[in-house]
This record gives structure tokens, C-alpha cells and sequence, in this order.
């Protein structure tokens, strides 16, 4: 009996979680974040704040995990970026992609959301940097490895400074909504990164 109830409470679990995630993405895309609560989230889920709150501290760790369910297999391993053999048509897909990510306006209001709540919360941030930004990185870094090796990239270049070359200008803009985020912004942020530490 207890194992014929165990897989159907773990599938209800799961179904609870999801309900939950995508309710708390929904509502940000809908509302301005300082307007969403655990109740609303609750509501749209169609399940008892209690229940986010057993799994979750608060808001902003809901939040949190709503962009990192769209992110899941991110763990260091799983994510790769592509490689060609070519760094320059690798690095202008990937940084296309991002920038059609950020231009996206249901992804900007989560991840500003997100932005707003690790400015004030150094957990949430630490949580952010273990869980999403560092195995990103190192996947980022692991393709520029690649490219060290082949002669396309600097031997000597630091890494962790090449990612914030070709990152942190997209970010600024991002943030500050300074102009536009298209491929045309992107192909010239893999030609400055690329000119910078070139062999």
C-alpha cells in the first residue's frame, strides 16, 4: 500500500512544484514584482501558501527557483557550449542567443526581479553565484579552454576577465535599457573580446 502511494505523492509533489514555479513567473511577467505575494503565487497555483512555504523561505527564493527551472541541468556537467572549431561563430551564437534572452520582456521582469532581490539578500546571492552563475561560467570558460589550446585564444588570457568583456558590456545595457539588445550588438561584442586576446 505505502509503495503504491509513494510514486503518486512524489508525482503530486512534482505537479505542486511546477504549478508553483510557473505561477510565480507568470505573475511577474503580469505585475510589477513589489505587487507579487506568496498568497498570489499560492492562488495561481491552486495551492496553500503553506505549502510554497515548506519548500521555500520566501519570495525571492521562489523567484529564484522559477529561473533556475528554466534553466535545470545546469550543474557544470550538463551545459556545454557549442563547438565547432570555429570560437568566432560559436561565441556570436551564444552571445546572440543572450541578448535575445535579456530583449525578452517575460525573462527581463523575472531576472530583474531576481537582480533586486540578490542586491539586498548576500544568502539568495551566494545561493545564485553556487548554483547558476558559477556552473555557467565554468562551462563558458571550459569552450575558451578549448580554444586556448587550438591557438585561438590567448594561452595566457584570464578567463574569468574574457567572459566579463564579452558580458558585462551586454549586462550595462541590460540594466540601464541604453539601446538595443540584437545580433548586430552581439557579433560586435565577440569582435572586441576576440581582437582584446587574440593570440
Amino acid at each position: 500500500m505505502s509503495n503504491e502511494k509513494g510514486p503518486d505523492h512524489s508525482r503530486r509533489k512534482e505537479r505542486s512544484r511546477q504549478a508553483i514555479l510557473a505561477a510565480a513567473r507568470a505573475l511577474i511577467a503580469e505585475e510589477a514584482y513589489e505587487k507579487v505575494t506568496v498568497e498570489a503565487i499560492a492562488a495561481r497555483a491552486g495551492v496553500g501558501k503553506q505549502t510554497i512555504y515548506r519548500r521555500w523561505p520566501s519570495k525571492s527564493a521562489v523567484v529564484f527557483a522559477a529561473l533556475l527551472a528554466l534553466s535545470e541541468g545546469v550543474d557544470g556537467q550538463s551545459v556545454a557550449l557549442p563547438d565547432t572549431g570555429d570560437l568566432e561563430a560559436d561565441l556570436k551564437a551564444v552571445m546572440r542567443a543572450t541578448a535575445q534572452e535579456f530583449a525578452d520582456p517575460s525573462f527581463d521582469r523575472l531576472i530583474r526581479a531576481l537582480n533586486t532581490e540578490i542586491a539586498n539578500d548576500a544568502v539568495l546571492a551566494a545561493e545564485y553565484r553556487e548554483k547558476l552563475a558559477q556552473p555557467l561560467d565554468e562551462a563558458k570558460k571550459a569552450r575558451l579552454r578549448g580554444a586556448q589550446a587550438v591557438g585561438q585564444l590567448r594561452t595566457d588570457a584570464d578567463l574569468d576577465l574574457v567572459l566579463e568583456v564579452l558580458y558585462a558590456p551586454l549586462f550595462q545595457r541590460w540594466l540601464h535599457r541604453s539601446g538595443p539588445l540584437d545580433a548586430a550588438y552581439a557579433d560586435s561584442l565577440v569582435a572586441v573580446t576576440l581582437r582584446a586576446f587574440a593570440p
